[in-house]
């Protein structure tokens, strides 16, 4: 499952993450290039991740293209785009996208990376703001993990993650069985009742 194949994505609205922004998608589509620089993704593989189509993401790649932030590389008929990162505002541009839409390339990167994590959902302020719920600008980043995984490498991955992201990042364990027998916890009824945004771990270990 890809990040966005929940939800509905309107392209048309305005960022809530990050207000400069003309769409969310353009804060996503930016926050995935910058914070994996010098990989290369085609226009199809970023449209199939964020949930848009594809003319969508072709449309917004021209627009970054002639705005002289990601480059573009042709191979037959397959267009490969990444980060440009040899110019003035990258370095400012990167750490702008690390606090506001870092958090889904960040942290979906480091909880791939620990055993027993079957499966992560960010919930709280920043996954209202995802949403399009207005509000102030998270402070912090609330995470759900399901599985067994050991608390240290989860409290070793929420530090990775605040020094990247610049602010705390909370992570929140539940066993597989808690999770799926919810019913009367009051903590995770609230998680399920409020909008939630689904970590690609999955893409992150292939």
């Amino acid at each position: 499952m890809h990040i966005l194949n929940a939800s509905i994505h309107d392209v048309h609205a305005s960022s809530r993450l990050l207000p400069l922004l003309r769409s969310p998608f353009q804060g996503e589509l930016l926050a995935w290039l910058f914070l994996h620089p010098g990989d290369e993704y085609s226009a199809t593989d970023l449209a199939r991740r964020f949930g848009v189509s594809q003319p969508t993401a072709s449309r917004e790649a021209d627009r970054l293209t002639e705005a002289g932030l990601i480059e573009e590389r042709r191979t037959g008929n397959l267009r490969l785009l990444r980060a440009k990162i040899d110019t003035v505002v990258a370095r400012p541009l990167t750490d702008l996208l690390a606090v506001t839409y870092g958090p889904l390339p960040v942290i979906s990167e480091l909880l791939s990376r620990v055993p027993d994590v079957d499966e992560a959902h960010i919930y709280g302020s920043w996954a209202a703001r995802y949403r399009g719920e207005a509000g102030a600008i998270p402070r912090d980043i609330d995470v759900l993990v399901v599985g067994d995984a050991d608390e240290d490498d989860l409290y070793d991955a929420a530090r990775t993650a605040e020094q990247r992201l610049g602010r705390e990042v909370n992570i929140h364990r539940v066993t597989p069985e808690t999770w799926r027998q919810s019913g009367g916890d009051p903590f995770l009824e609230s998680v399920r009742s409020r909008p939630t945004v689904p970590l690609d771990l999955a893409e992150e270990r292939t």
